[in-house]
């Protein structure tokens, strides 16, 4: 039940600081991040602030396992563009 607290207390407190500098940054820093199709321009605003909020209290809650997925898709991005690479070079000789 305290962990519950603790990562309620953080989303809220999270959320709102996200929302609050939205303009003065946020959304620039994310798009600077973040590839093209995901950009967010400013638009999806509660979108992103939900998302920056969910990860940040999971990130202070549980920092271990957060860490784990991080490097786990990471990998699997890796593999899927070396596959894509792959692919594409089969494809063009």
């Amino acid at each position: 039940m305290t962990i519950l607290i603790i990562w309620l207390a953080a989303f809220c407190l999270i959320a709102y600081f996200v929302n609050d500098r939205w303009n003065k940054g946020v959304s620039q820093g994310l798009d600077k991040v973040l590839p093209n199709f995901l950009k967010s321009h400013g638009s999806n605003r509660y979108l992103w602030v939900l998302t920056l909020a969910v990860l940040g209290a999971t990130t202070l809650v549980q920092p271990v396992e957060m860490l784990l997925v991080v490097l786990l898709l990471g990998l699997i991005g890796w593999a899927i563009m070396a596959l894509v690479s792959w692919a594409n070079n089969k494809t063009h000789h």
